[in-house]
């Protein structure tokens, strides 16, 4: 049975993610162990808020530098994609986890659309990757966000809100998806089964 560790630091509704995990059939422990967290097997990171809050809960928790080091698959959820990244134009210039080179700006919509993005858009794939198996071109992922990734090489699936949202991501063992895949239906699900049964 795969076992996932979510980390539980104060800036994400786990509850839906582990509820989502454990109806695939996964073993899930809601942890701030930064041992706990090294040892896992695989690592969810959830999110939600501002960018700024989460990284000092990570840092007062010191659980920066285990997320850093680690080498088994780690998926981050809605904030938790963009905490991934370098920094954040949230507030004062926040600095993030550094895993992926770029920084995370406001969402700007072209189009007359209200901030933040909150409801269904569909994903259009950009490359093949594992997590994105058996999931559709064109398949629906509920969001809720009010700021953005950049889009670059990292970016594995894009959703459009008047321009590209980088909505899955990846370098090396580190994924996001800056939508809720457990509040994403079968899309969704697809995903949380692939990151399961990702090798490690």
């Amino acid at each position: 049975m795969t076992q996932v560790a979510v980390i539980s630091y104060g800036a994400g509704n786990i509850a839906s993610v582990q509820f989502a995990l454990e109806r695939l059939g996964a073993t899930v422990r809601l942890t701030a162990d930064p041992v706990e967290i090294a040892e896992a097997e695989r690592v969810i990171l959830p999110g939600v808020g501002a960018a700024g809050y989460a990284m000092s809960r990570l840092t007062a928790l010191n659980l920066i530098e285990p997320l850093r080091a680690f080498e088994r698959p780690l998926l981050g959820v809605c904030l938790g994609q963009q905490l991934l990244f370098e920094r954040s134009d949230e507030g004062e210039d926040v600095q993030m986890l550094g895993l992926i080179p770029g920084t995370v700006g406001r969402l700007e919509p072209d189009a007359p659309l209200p901030v933040p993005h909150m409801g269904w858009s569909r994903l259009t794939r950009d490359r093949d990757d594992p997590l994105l198996k058996g999931v559709a071109d064109g398949a629906y992922a509920y969001f809720v966000h009010g700021f953005v990734c950049p889009d670059g090489p990292a970016t594995l699936a894009r959703a459009d809100y008047g321009g590209p949202v980088p909505a899955m991501v990846r370098s090396a063992n580190r994924w996001g998806c800056q939508f809720h895949p457990e509040r994403s239906a079968e899309a969704g699900a697809t995903i949380l089964k692939n990151f399961l049964e990702i090798a490690v």
